[in-house]
């Protein structure tokens, strides 16, 4: 760990209490001088520090991006993470992918304040703003047969929204399969990738990409997304930090595989789904139709009766739904 992870790692620690600079340099084994430069390069980056001259320093409150924080508010239970905070990303989905080739390790997180590039499934755009979204992609080695792999897009889903209701007092919603909404308008999106290794049969790496629009105020976003889109606190001041809400997604999560089989996020999901009982539309080997969502199977798909009583049963990596009504 750097000096200046360890000097930040403390002063979070010890928020929002003071500590003088010759407690850190005893606690942490470093020179005044070494304490006093990590704390001008933090300053630097964004992060907010009280100095006095008889208190010593004090970690304020602020929103910036960090590792340490992330990693101060993870349950016990949840696995060590190792983590890249980004400046900025082309995607972090490619950046996991990368990860995943250059043997990075099972759960690796990596999270940058804003994507230059943001898809979601089949591709689509969405809109990223510096310091007001959550951008990661987590990569998981979880050495799976293909029919064994648990379905992490609605793991994800679930996780997501128990964060976001807990922490930010809200009632979220969940459009089948990946996006999480907040008064009828989307506030996240999740994609999910699985690599395999063809001689095994097995997954090799899993890839799960979110994001998540964090404190954009609602005339921030442009004209043709401000009726289907919106932030977690559009109208008001934050009261949670996005290094809170990471370490809430991820601590819900882990918490929900460990718990595997038992856990049944599959009832959560389907509780907080507004398609059941919706007709919607959508689009299978070139043909249109309509019909009425009425189960979401363990599998995770998507079952709808058409008009003739049939049923077709959609698959997430292959439909997308055109209109719910």
């Amino acid at each position: 760990m750097s000096t200046k992870s360890q000097v930040l790692t403390l002063l979070m620690k010890q928020a929002p209490t003071f500590i003088s600079g010759e407690e850190m340099a005893q606690e942490l084994s470093l020179s005044r001088t070494a304490i006093w430069k990590a704390i001008n390069e933090l300053k630097k980056e964004g992060h907010q520090i009280s100095s006095s001259r008889n208190k010593g320093y004090r970690y304020d409150s602020s929103d910036i991006l960090s590792a340490e924080g992330i990693k101060l508010a993870l349950a016990p239970t949840t696995p060590d993470l190792s983590i890249t905070i980004l400046d900025s990303s082309e995607s972090t989905m490619k950046d996991a992918k990368l990860a995943a080739i250059n043997g990075e390790p099972d759960n690796t997180l990596i999270v940058a304040d804003i994507q230059e590039a943001p898809k979601g499934r089949f591709g689509r755009p969405f809109f990223s703003k510096a310091g007001c979204g959550i951008y990661m992609s987590m990569l998981l080695r979880p050495n799976q047969r293909f029919e064994e792999m648990a379905q992490y897009t609605v793991i994800m889903a679930v996780a997501a929204a128990r964060a976001m209701d807990e922490l930010a007092h809200l009632t979220t919603e969940i459009k089948w399969v990946n996006d999480i909404y907040l008064n009828g308008k989307k506030i996240g999106g999740i994609l999910s990738e699985a690599m395999s290794d063809v001689e095994s049969g097995q997954i090799s790496n899993v890839i799960i990409g979110m994001g998540i629009n964090f404190s954009l105020k609602q005339n921030e976003f442009p004209e043709e997304l401000q009726e289907k889109a919106t932030s977690i606190f559009s109208d008001r001041t934050p009261t949670i930090t996005r290094n809170e809400l990471i370490a809430a997604i991820w601590n819900q999560f882990y918490r929900i595989l460990a718990q595997l089989p038992a856990e049944d996020f599959l009832d959560e999901y389907r509780q907080k789904s507004f398609v059941l009982g919706k007709t919607v539309s959508f689009s299978q080997a070139g043909t249109d139709y309509d019909g009425t969502a009425i189960a979401i199977n363990e599998r995770g798909e998507l079952i709808v009766q058409l008009s003739d009583g049939s049923e077709k049963v959609l698959s997430s990596g292959e439909i997308s739904l055109q209109s719910i009504k």
